[in-house]
């Protein structure tokens, strides 16, 4: 039957279950802002079509074992599962169990009992027991929920004991969906308080009213036969779409109802469907278990699906297509002939078949038995291998949650950082194989494959699939038990070992590019990651660990910052007179060279820039920390007395060396090492240059184009920003925009909590004000592309996407204006066009990112 029912009239002694082959609740801010948005401004006499809801009763023979929900069925009540439309009732249900909470809460009603408590002419008493939960009586003591999930459904206990609130002093386990369900509760509750303070009880009584008599569903209940399961399937095409873990769980489930009971009888059945919502249970939990960080459920199902059937490139990525194909209907009504072998006695001459008799024919004298293609076993081995593979998926990327040794964490800890790439479904089966694999097997296996990552892919950027096929066909044979992880780890170095003098090659080639573009290795987008491992190998040396790998990747205050010892713009008396003898362009070269760049553990040494390097190395008395003590890198460059050219190259040449010790690199010879570091000219004789004295630079002077220096215009800059800063601090945005010390330079940086870019503000020729996106490389800078009728669309501005270098690695997105920029009387007006359109492109691009 098909009817338009408001909820009122929908939970007419009915008992509503979410069914076991459903996934969990999936709906997040976007979606629970558009319900509150839509029962908000649905007009009093006006009604609003929900959507169709899709029930099916659940027979009696299936609620024999629903223990304490059988006293209400025995009452009237008739037990239903959602097939379709689960989300909606389930975002129902916490409302009014949250807007109930609510006003039993109130003040005035603190003292009062929920029979003594009126809301829209009905008691909160009456009110609960319609839509929430009703009490079996005389005792009380079994409390039924109306709508729920099925007890094996790992949401089912926190909808009661965390959302409901129902007294329970155990662990509840929570999980990627139970994260939703807690953020919806608490998304209500807020939305309830807010309503209150703005209209009061009247706000909250029209608001049930509309819940309850003004949302209209379409019920559509599916008849006994009619294909449940394939209904399901169909139905979550539309709103938000199943995951293929969803998707396939589903399918399974379905599955098991097809076999005859010659196959798989009616308790198998029940054995087989229990086993695999257990081991979805696990999946899930194990994908949610990090609430900070769940996993894809896709990516788990695709590298499984690697690790167990036989890879293919020409499968390529739609491994769903070829599990849906393979657990299918027809491979269940499929049928095949087996010949049961029977004992052959000895002494017997035995005629084997030919070579290209492939296929077993039996006589009429020979036993044989139907099956299905795809056997009760076939889903149960696949589920099972599923289940027992999720722990070690969890562990590959939070290893510090397992019981491995130091090592095995310390290497796992380094393929996360370094990108593990398509080698995390290896990885998962060396930790799945725990019995047959010993720890210094995986830990060499872990290394190989990290060494094989910053050669092949880091160093000299091979494209990301490089070898992928042929590792994916190796990860199958170890978890197939056909081949030893060692063969596998001797592949890796070998292959590592072969491509190397092109790997080196292509990557001199790489920072070539670079130097050419005016980056040199600071443009390396790998830089952070050897830096972290070179400091790291200190730390090991002390005991002492100074710098951790999150401030290397999170663009926060106390952030990890690359350091040029040498300032990119030398302004100051010290660097210019100690790198006298050198043009601009070979200063620029020093500058991005590997050797003259350094972590620094905390963002408010960028003070330091243009200081002299006595002074970057002394902490002041203000609070300023040089690098005396700062890193272990940041120490060894104090030790320094001096920082020239030559300490420069010097440093370079260790750094390599430690790459080649880390990572068993071997570079040609010397020769090649420095023209890697692109400053060979550092050995090169040349005539002494006179001393340039403190007097021939005046404090904050610039180097014009045609060589004069200018004070002018840094001083106007260092006023505007000056003035600007002081204004975000009136403005009360000291703590983003305002956050930074102003400098006497045209540009002024914010960071923005992505990895990817920053913002900046730039004062450009006296007369543009400018603001933008800097992108640090061309990966990123294509990801925002893609969304670039979003972002503009967000914030209303038509942005300039395409005026960086071709060959330039990081990318400006901009953004002008024509402005009357060092005209004091209008500084505000700028300041509040800057401050505004950062918020605009900030917004835009938390909205899209």
């Amino acid at each position: 039957m098909s009817e338009l029912q408001s909820l009122s009239e929908l939970y007419q002694n009915k008992l509503f279950r979410i069914p076991d082959y459903q996934r969990g609740y999936a709906w997040k801010q976007a979606q629970l802002v558009d319900f509150w948005d839509d029962v908000m401004n649905l007009q009093e006499d006006r009604y609003h079509y929900t959507g169709l809801l899709s029930l099916k009763a659940v027979p009696k023979s299936e609620t024999k074992s629903w223990g304490n929900d059988k006293w209400l069925l025995e009452s009237g009540y008739k037990a239903y599962h959602v097939v379709d439309g689960q989300q909606r009732l389930t975002t129902f249900s916490i409302l009014v169990n949250e807007l109930v909470s609510f006003v039993k809460n109130l003040e005035c009603n603190v003292d009062k009992s929920e029979d003594e408590i009126v809301l829209c002419y009905q008691t909160l008493k009456s009110l609960r027991s319609k839509y929430i939960s009703q009490k079996r009586p005389p005792q009380n003591l079994i409390t039924t929920y109306l709508f729920g999930y099925e007890t094996d459904n790992p949401s089912a206990d926190y909808l009661i004991f965390r959302v409901y609130e129902e007294p329970y002093s155990g662990a509840v386990n929570e999980t990627y969906y139970t994260q939703n369900l807690k953020y919806a509760k608490d998304f209500f509750a807020d939305c309830l308080e807010k309503l209150y303070v703005t209209e009061g009880i009247e706000g909250i009584e029209i608001l049930f009213r509309k819940l309850t008599l003004q949302l209209m569903f379409n019920i559509h209940e599916i008849e006994d036969d009619y294909d449940v399961f394939v209904a399901f399937e169909t139905m979550n095409n539309r709103g938000k779409k199943l995951t293929n873990l969803e998707l396939l769980k589903n399918r399974l489930i379905y599955l098991t109802t097809l076999y005859d009971d010659s196959q798989l009888d009616v308790m198998d059945k029940a054995e087989m469907r229990k086993q695999i919502n257990d081991g979805w249970k696990e999946v899930y939990y194990q994908l949610g278990r990090n609430q900070h960080s769940p996993l894809s459920d896709d990516e788990f199902l695709r590298a499984h699906w690697i690790m167990y059937f036989n890879y293919s490139r020409k499968k390529g990525d739609d491994y769903i297509k070829f599990l849906l194909n393979k657990f299918s209907a027809k491979n269940v009504f499929d049928k095949q002939v087996e010949a049961i072998e029977e004992e052959i006695p000895e002494n017997t001459d035995i005629e084997f078949a030919d070579e290209d008799d492939d296929i077993p024919k039996p006589t009429d004298d020979a036993t044989v038995k139907t099956i299905s293609k795809l056997e009760p076993k076939d889903i149960a081995d696949y589920v099972n291998s599923l289940k027992d593979v999720a722990k070690y998926w969890f562990y590959s990327y939070f290893p510090q949650f397992s019981s491995l040794t130091h090592e095995e964490k310390l290497w796992l800890e380094r393929l996360n950082r370094i990108g593990i790439g398509y080698f995390r479904p290896l990885v998962t089966v060396s930790l799945s194989l725990d019995k047959e694999v010993s720890s210094n097997e995986r830990v060499d296996l872990f290394c190989a494959i990290e060494r094989f990552i910053f050669l092949s892919f880091r160093m000299a950027a091979y494209q990301s699939s490089y070898q992928s096929s042929h590792y994916y066909r190796k990860t199958r044979e170890v978890y197939m038990g056909k081949l030893a992880i060692d063969q596998v780890t001797t592949s890796l170095n070998d292959t590592t070992d072969w491509d190397m003098e092109y790997t080196i090659d292509t990557f001199v080639t790489r920072m070539g590019k670079n130097f050419s573009n005016g980056d040199g290795f600071y443009g390396w987008r790998d830089l952070r990651y050897l830096l972290f491992e070179y400091e790291y190998g200190k730390a090991e040396q002390t005991g002492i660990e100074k710098l951790g790998w999150t401030p290397f990747t999170k663009v926060e205050k106390d952030k990890v910052t690359i350091e040029h010892i040498l300032p990119q713009t030398p302004t100051k008396w010290y660097w210019r007179n100690q790198f006298r003898q050198y043009t601009d362009g070979e200063i620029k070269i020093l500058s991005g060279s590997l050797g003259n760049l350094l972590p620094l553990s905390q963002s408010v040494n960028s003070a330091l820039q243009n200081d002299s390097f006595e002074d970057k190395k002394v902490s002041k008395t203000n609070g300023r920390r040089g690098y005396q003590d700062g890193s272990h890198s940041e120490i060894e460059v104090s030790h320094e007395s001096d920082w020239d050219a030559e300490r420069i190259l010097k440093r370079g040449m260790k750094m390599l060396k430690f790459i080649e010790k880390r990572w068993d690199i071997r570079f040609k010879d010397e020769d090649q090492m420095t023209e890697l570091l692109h400053i060979s000219f550092v050995n090169e004789s040349r005539d002494e240059v006179p001393e340039i004295t403190e007097d021939d630079i005046m404090p904050g002077t610039v180097e014009t184009a045609n060589g004069e220096l200018s004070s002018a215009t840094t001083d106007l800059q260092l006023d505007f920003w000056t003035a600007f800063v002081r204004y975000c601090a009136e403005q009360g945005r000291s703590e983003d925009i305002g956050s930074r010390k102003p400098f006497g330079q045209n540009w002024y940086d914010v960071t923005v909590g992505s990895p990817d870019y920053h913002l900046f503000f730039q004062l450009l020729k006296k007369k543009i004000l400018r603001i933008g996106i800097y992108v640090y490389n061309p990966e990123s800078f294509s990801k925002l592309e893609s969304k670039k009728d979003k972002i503009e669309n967000s914030c209303g501005i038509s942005l300039e996407w395409y005026t960086s270098r071709e060959k330039s690695v990081a990318k400006r997105i901009l953004y002008s204006v024509e402005a009357d920029i060092h005209n004091s009387e209008l500084y505000i007006q700028h300041f509040e066009w800057l401050i505004n359109h950062f918020d605009k492109l900030k917004n835009a691009l938390d909205t899209v990112d």
